[in-house]
């Protein structure tokens, strides 16, 4: 059986207002080419289909044509989980009208295990679907203790506990397959995934992936990576695009798992080419270097944050010539090198404190120095501030 794992679409998602729509119509063009030339059985999509509970119709729409075209009129299995950004009942509500050409959508966490026959390669596969399970979701409390510690224990207590009573409808005849939306401790994180923990209260132990499991499908975190210490081999496939420029210089890319009933699972990494690449700019030597860059064209597709140093601040129309110049960038970024210099040269220093405010006047008023009243009227401020604060 060869599966496609998947997940973090995040459909309707933009970058700074920028739409992203466009990407993603041609990450499910391409992910539509590599089903067919990898001739792959069934499709895991593990969560976070859409970037908000309440998508824009677009991003609707082109999740059902993903789902048409996927699944060839049901000739190939396609089963989808809800994420952390997803209404789990928005994910659910046309899984009746779907089930009948072999798409099947989970909303919400449940401890059942779906049976899939999968007429391309003859075998079964026994799916335990795992949609995002968060405290509210599976509507009870996990502890009465507040502490980190303790929800955390019982948290990862309560996920083992699922998951091993899914496992118990495995057996040697069935490809089995366990898929969920969790932070599995010791991931890789980037800053365009919401966090689903509390401090690190939502966060399950490798070893309570079930090793009855020949493979376990993970959605949340945007690199792709295998999970470490895990008893089964166990991956996060990464989002198809790069949604924040923390993702700069990352290769995103699907996961194909070849695997028999009672075999190991040989796991592949198909990379993507869909979507615009973020990249960074730090231009040192002024507005001189990014107009040079330009006209050699450089990045010319790709979304950009410009670091830009500058002695005086930006105009206008500097601005409008920049963005004119390049439509992909997002943030223009100044940096004055100079002022960077002088706070690092007072931090080295040891001044006291009128020493520090007439500095910090004379840099924000051109060079001025403040007058004898002001220091003195400064001081007795500060001293009044520092009085209270012992107090308290």
């Amino acid at each position: 059986m060869r599966i496609l794992h998947t997940a973090d679409w995040h459909l309707g998602r933009t970058l700074e207002g920028r739409s992203r729509l466009a990407e993603q119509e041609a990450f499910i063009d391409e992910l539509v080419e590599i089903v067919r030339n990898e001739q792959i059985d069934v499709i895991l999509m593990a969560g976070d289909v859409f970037d908000s509970v309440n998508p824009p119709a677009a991003a609707e729409q082109l999740f059902y044509e993903s789902l048409a075209r996927l699944s060839d009129k049901g000739r190939r299995p396609v089963a989808v989980i809800s994420g952390n950004h997803d209404h789990p009942d928005r994910i659910s509500a046309a899984r009746t009208l779907l089930s009948d050409y072999h798409i099947f959508l989970f909303g919400r966490p449940e401890a059942s295990v779906c049976q899939i026959d999968v007429p391309s390669c003859g075998e079964t596969m026994m799916l335990a679907p795992l949609a995002y399970p968060s405290e509210s979701r599976l509507a009870e409390l996990l502890s009465s203790d507040h502490r980190e510690t303790a929800l955390r224990d019982r948290y990862d207590d309560r996920i083992r506990a699922l998951l091993t009573a899914m496992a118990a409808s495995f057996t040697e005849k069935t490809v089995n397959i366990v898929m969920s939306h969790l932070y599995v401790a010791g991931g890789h994180t980037s800053d365009s995934e919401r966090p689903i923990e509390v401090g690190g209260a939502y966060t399950v132990a490798a070893a309570s992936l079930p090793k009855a499991a020949q493979y376990v499908a993970l959605g949340h975190l945007h690199r792709p990576q295998d999970v470490k210490r895990a008893e089964t081999a166990a991956r996060y496939s990464g989002s198809p695009l790069a949604y924040s420029f923390s993702e700069a210089g990352h290769a995103k890319s699907v996961t194909v798992v070849d695997v028999h009933p009672g075999g190991a699972a040989s796991v592949t990494e198909i990379p993507l080419a869909a979507g615009k690449p973020l990249v960074r700019w730090k231009a040192t030597e002024g507005l001189a270097q990014v107009y040079r860059w330009c006209e050699e064209g450089k990045d010319p597709s790709c979304w950009v944050d410009l670091e830009l140093h500058v002695t005086e601040p930006l105009t206008m129309e500097e601005i409008y010539r920049l963005r004119k110049l390049h439509a992909g960038f997002v943030h223009i970024r100044p940096v004055f090198p100079q002022r960077v210099e002088e706070t690092a040269e007072m931090s080295r220093e040891t001044l006291s404190l009128e020493e520090m405010f007439c500095r910090f006047y004379k840099r924000q008023t051109g060079g001025q120095t403040p007058d004898e009243e002001l220091v003195r009227l400064f001081l007795e401020l500060a001293a009044e501030e520092e009085k209270e604060g012992g107090e308290e």
